[in-house]
């Protein structure tokens, strides 16, 4: 996320929409490394405050990525995460829901779960396990 950032700050126009996305999707560590402290205002300004379920602060952020890139995506984004989709990590999990009902794991902060029951079942199944990456310093 800090490269592309970089990337963005630098005025390449495709990291700037990643960053947009990846914050509007609450992807791990996107809204932290996208915020901009003084994007105030950019969202009221442009009038696209309604009807989204972010919130303001993250909302300005993208509108200035976005901005910054030369797009106007914003509805186009809001429509595709509204969309819904199956986002559980686990694999014989069928639930389907919007991205922001899905939990992250606190440990890897990539992987998301519908429940608890389908992350622990992921864990012991060892899914989860061999990629979180956190249980490393337990094998030892």
């Amino acid at each position: 996320m800090q490269w592309i950032r970089k990337a963005a700050e630098n005025g390449h126009t495709a990291a700037c929409l990643q960053l947009a996305v990846r914050m509007y999707g609450d992807e791990p560590y996107a809204r932290e490394v996208g915020n901009v402290g003084d994007a105030a205002g950019v969202a009221t300004s442009v009038g696209i405050v309604e009807g989204h379920d972010i919130p303001q602060d993250v909302l300005a952020g993208m509108v200035y990525w976005l901005q910054k890139g030369g797009y106007s995506a914003v509805d186009e984004i809001r429509s595709e995460a509204l969309e819904g989709g199956a986002y559980c990590c686990n694999g014989g999990c069928e639930v389907e829901g919007l991205l922001k009902d899905f939990k992250v794991c606190p440990q890897c902060k990539t992987a998301r779960y519908c429940s608890a029951a389908c992350q622990k079942e992921d864990w012991n199944a060892g899914g989860h396990k061999e990629k979180c990456g956190t249980t490393a310093a337990f094998e030892e």
